[in-house]
This record gives C-alpha cells, sequence and structure tokens, in this order.
C-alpha cells in the first residue's frame, strides 16, 4: 500500500500563484510515476501533469508554460508549481502515484481545493 498526503490548495486571484506538495510513503518502488491530476464540478477527473522516476514529464496542452512539476526522489514527494493561474484551473487536484502494472498500483491522495477567483 502507498499512502499519499497533499497539502498547498487554497484560494488565489487570478495570475496568481501557488505550489502544490504530495508526500508518498509505504511500499514505494524504485521505478514509478508520480503525478497532479484535477476535477472541476461536473467534470471528469483530467491529467495535468505527471513525472517519472527518471524525471521524463508530460503536461496538458491547457497548463503548458505555466505548470511545473518536480520530485524529489530522496523525500518521494512530487510538487506542482502553479503560475498565472486562471479561473478555469479552479478544481480539486490530486495526487496519484502508479508503477508498473498500474491495474494493480495506482494510489490517489483525498485531493486538495484549488480557487482562483477575485
Amino acid at each position: 500500500q502507498v499512502q499519499l498526503v497533499e497539502s498547498g490548495g487554497g484560494l488565489v486571484q487570478p495570475g496568481g500563484s501557488l505550489r502544490l506538495s504530495c508526500a508518498a510513503s509505504g511500499s514505494i518502488f524504485n521505478i514509478n510515476t508520480m503525478g497532479w491530476y484535477r476535477q472541476a464540478p461536473g467534470k471528469q477527473r483530467d491529467l495535468v501533469a505527471t513525472i517519472s522516476s527518471d524525471g521524463s514529464t508530460n503536461y496538458a496542452d491547457s497548463v503548458k508554460g505555466r505548470f511545473t512539476i518536480s520530485r524529489d526522489n530522496a523525500k518521494n514527494t512530487v510538487y506542482l508549481q502553479m503560475n498565472s493561474l486562471a479561473p478555469e484551473d479552479t478544481a480539486v487536484y490530486y495526487c496519484n502515484y502508479n508503477r508498473p502494472p498500474r491495474w494493480l498500483y495506482d494510489y490517489w491522495g483525498q485531493g486538495t481545493q484549488v480557487t482562483v477567483s477575485s
């Protein structure tokens, strides 16, 4: 089992910045992918960004150039730096940890609310 604890959400004005953190604990495997997904009210959960243990990253087109994902393997922690936030970024952000085979090893955090509003 893997436990994920998220922090860093909150209320921010348009154009502002937030940094999300997610710490993983438990049965961590060296080869894994961690990332962030988000779900707005009435919508499906969508990928925001992922980063693999080898450092390769993947971003949703809507956040490219504004969000940066990074990780500290020694701390089993993933970060999401969010800049130039817009109201459409408002959602619950979920941390994810997975490793092969994903159908067996796929874990989610409890979610943290990000609200972008003036």
